[in-house]
């Protein structure tokens, strides 16, 4: 569902504003008058300004008592901002209205962004307490901000919806409509184009990884594909090379029961949100053209249910993926890797990108080795796990650089096929390493990176920009490095 909090920009805050929220560092804003001295107020809350601090004031307002939120900028960065914004409308939360005066400086939409995701609610049935009906954010290039923060968390939130969405309605025909629905017209600003292969085109083409995962159920699978073209495509560097065309490859598994390989309850019962991955695809894709990317993007979403039946596939069967090298595959939980290399392979044989980016709720692994407040990069190409890392510092979804060692390829050796999907013994270990070496035979050699978002993919509190239920992590920072800003 939309984010249900509307917005407006003006030039000024309003004189009666019944709450009214304020920006301090280590001083007071000096564009709001209070009932005492600001060094006075700050000094009897003892206020250090830090980003996220929230003083509440009483204020006269006519026979009524109105409410001044004094809010801590912290260091005035996007991301202390972002953090700003998301307590302010934690604390105006159930009201009807709230004004917010930015913070002089450029980075205001972050701010907006920060309370429109705090905004964020996914409920199906009666609404409890719900988030403020209303903010307007007052001062200076306040409708720049208005506009940018509106874009990007309305793209997070439909990631979140996307992932949040139970499987009892999300099957693979599902979230291929739903793709379809972020089309957009052809202006000035680029035009999109949508592709999807049903299970006949998948088996008439050769996508033999995604018809094995999906086959043990009753939702037969898709590929998804959108595509965006700027329509004057200036290109960007990414490394020291020439980037002209992204392709974005998601994790597409609309519910994962394991398969055969069958997960324990605990670990199934989370897992409507495993398509975390393509549902990051799809909305990045469709805030390209409002957000005037200059690079041409094309998204692959391959979507499948890991189902078990009758039909499923078994442990010990080789599949033959996209391109024709063949895989053994010894774990059916380890079938993300399986859809994606088919995705990976088509888009090296027919797309001809600069670069490829993958991400996925790959491994369990990855959450043990970050916990959940860092998402793990693998790369190929230093330059691009550089503006990667750079993109998720900027947009407040960071990354860590994980190792690729050449002397753990051996780990996914067959006895019958080219590669296996999981490591046949326990030699090697590092399930995360070893699913991104996989990954990576089916990149043909091109600049990659892989986001492995298992741990961050999910949040089990409200707090911050975070709702319990899907982050959207990947959104922020793959517009950010795709729009350049």
């Amino acid at each position: 569902m939309p984010i249900q909090t509307s917005i407006t920009a003006a030039t000024r805050v309003p004189a009666d504003a019944e709450l009214l929220a304020v920006p301090f560092g280590a001083d007071l804003d000096p564009r709001v008058e209070l009932p005492l001295p600001a060094a006075a107020l700050l000094d009897h809350y003892q206020a250090k300004g830090e980003a996220g601090e929230i003083v509440e004031v009483p204020v006269a307002r006519g026979d009524a008592v109105g409410r001044v939120l004094l809010y801590g900028v912290g260091d005035g960065s996007a991301t202390a901002l972002r953090k700003a914004g998301a307590a302010v409308a934690r604390r105006a939360k159930g009201r009807d209205a709230l004004s917010v005066l930015l913070p002089e400086g450029p980075a205001g939409a972050a701010l907006v962004e920060g309370a429109l995701l705090a905004a964020y609610t996914f409920r199906i049935g009666a609404n409890g307490s719900g988030p403020v009906s209303a903010i307007e954010f007052a001062g200076d290039g306040a409708e720049a901000a208005v506009d940018r923060g509106r874009v990007i968390a309305g793209a997070v939130a439909l990631a979140r919806d996307l992932a949040n969405m139970p499987s009892s309605v999300k099957t693979p025909q599902w979230l291929a409509e739903q793709a379809l629905e972020q089309l957009v017209e052809e202006g000035p600003r680029g035009r999109m184009s949508a592709r999807i292969w049903d299970e006949d085109a998948l088996r008439s083409e050769g996508f033999g990884g995604i018809l094995a995962v999906g086959q043990g159920s009753v939702s037969p699978p898709r590929l998804i594909q959108l595509s965006y073209e700027p329509e004057d495509a200036i290109g960007r560097r990414a490394g020291g090379a020439p980037l002209k065309h992204v392709v974005l490859v998601g994790k597409g598994i609309t519910y994962d029961t394991g398969g055969l390989s069958i997960k324990p309850t605990e670990g199934m019962k989370f897992m409507k949100t495993d398509m975390a991955g393509g549902a990051v695809v799809i909305a990045v894709l469709g805030a390209l053209a409002a957000l005037g990317a200059p690079v041409r993007v094309t998204g692959l979403v391959a979507a499948a249910e890991n189902a078990f039946s009758g039909t499923a596939q078994r442990p010990g069967d080789v599949i033959t993926q996209y391109g024709g090298r063949t895989v053994e595959v010894l774990n059916t939980d380890a079938e993300g890797r399986l859809v994606m290399a088919d995705a990976l392979a088509y888009a090296d044989a027919e797309l001809d990108p600069d670069v490829v980016v993958d991400i996925a709720t790959l491994t369990g692994a990855i959450s043990i080795a970050l916990g959940k407040g860092l998402g793990a990069l693998f790369a190929s190409d230093d330059g691009l796990a550089a503006e990667l890392t750079e993109a998720g510092e900027g947009s407040g979804e960071r990354l860590w650089r994980m190792p690729m060692p050449e002397d753990y390829v051996p780990a996914l050796e067959s006895s019958v096929a080219d590669l296996a999907n999981i490591e046949a013994g326990s030699t090697y270990g590092a399930g995360s390493i070893t699913a991104a070496l996989f990954l990576r035979e089916f990149t043909g050699g091109r600049p990659w990176a892989h986001l492995d978002i298992a741990g961050v993919g999910r949040s089990t509190a409200d707090e911050g920009v975070l709702t319990k239920g899907a982050t959207g992590f990947g959104v922020r920072l793959l517009l950010e490095w795709l729009s350049g800003s």
